[in-house]
This record gives C-alpha cells, sequence and structure tokens, in this order.
C-alpha cells in the first residue's frame, strides 16, 4: 500500500484544502510570532519526513540508493500522487568545494500558495519535511535553508541542505 492509499478518515480521506492548512500556519504565526512559528513549523516538518522515510522503508539507505532515485521517491511520496505537499522538480547532489550540499527544487508548496508576490514567507514547514526526509535517508543532521522563492521571481522554492 503506497503512503497516498493509508487512509485515517474514512469518508473524507487524509487530505484538507491548502486554505485550511495555510489559516493553521498563520494562526500559528499570530500565536507564537514568525521566529517561533518558523522553529515550530520546521521540526513538524522534520518530523514527517523522518516518518515518510519510515514508511518508505528508506532510512540509512544513503549508500545504496543514489539521490536521483530517493529524490523519485520523494517527489513520489509528496507530490501529486501522495501527500500533495509540494511538487519535487530536481534534486542536485553538489560534492565540490568544502561544504557538500543538496538543492531540492520544489513548486506548488504548501507555504507559498495563495501568497502575494514578493511576500516573505518561507517555505518552513516543507523544508522541514524534506530536511527530516534528507537526514533520515542520509543517516545524518543537516541544516537547510530557502534560497530561492517563486513569491520572489524564481520559479522554483529552492532548498539547501548543507551537512552539519
Amino acid at each position: 500500500m503506497t503512503v497516498a492509499e493509508k487512509s485515517l478518515r474514512h469518508t473524507l480521506g487524509d487530505f484538507n484544502s491548502t486554505i485550511c492548512t495555510k489559516a493553521i500556519v498563520v494562526g500559528i504565526e499570530e500565536a507564537l510570532g514568525a521566529k517561533a512559528a518558523a522553529i515550530a513549523l520546521i521540526m513538524a516538518g522534520r518530523q514527517r519526513g523522518k516518518d515518510l522515510a519510515q514508511e518508505l522503508d528508506v532510512v540509512s539507505k544513503g549508500e545504496t540508493l543514489t539521490i536521483e532515485e530517493i529524490a523519485a521517491q520523494a517527489a513520489h511520496a509528496l507530490g501529486q500522487d501522495g501527500t500533495r505537499l509540494c511538487l519535487i522538480d530536481k534534486v542536485e547532489e553538489n560534492n565540490s568545494g568544502d561544504e557538500p550540499f543538496y538543492l531540492v527544487y520544489t513548486r506548488e508548496t504548501i507555504c507559498s500558495t495563495g501568497e502575494e508576490e514578493n511576500s516573505p514567507r518561507l517555505c518552513t514547514y516543507t523544508l522541514g519535511a524534506i530536511q527530516g526526509f534528507l537526514e533520515a535517508f542520509l543517516n545524518k543532521r543537516l541544516r537547510g535553508e530557502q534560497i530561492e522563492s517563486v513569491l520572489r521571481g524564481s520559479d522554483h522554492d529552492v532548498l539547501k541542505f548543507v551537512s552539519l
């Protein structure tokens, strides 16, 4: 059974609207402030990403699967055929230089949806979910940051992950 086929709600299914999800994010920001909310949303996303890697049985498989193979699994699980958190178009691994890193090119993220152009919003939950997934797969801690945004002229929300 795939991630999308596991249903916790019998009638409505497991997915809710982006409108409701955005309301949760905005409410958390109003209650906690932007910085504390970002920390909470990244941590929640990280846990979800780790759980997803466990469900897909890819924990600690960074030695046996290529980054392209794991990117395809993440794209499937988080994209249109999965939880619909976001679309992952590409994952790049850069091992040249002093600090190896991964770039994840996403779009239609839950965080950017419905935002106005030039909004300062960042993809906190999405970043956390992808970070947790990669951490579980690679069996290493990462630090993530959003380096490009569809809200500020880019074609993708680009997330960068560096090993700690």
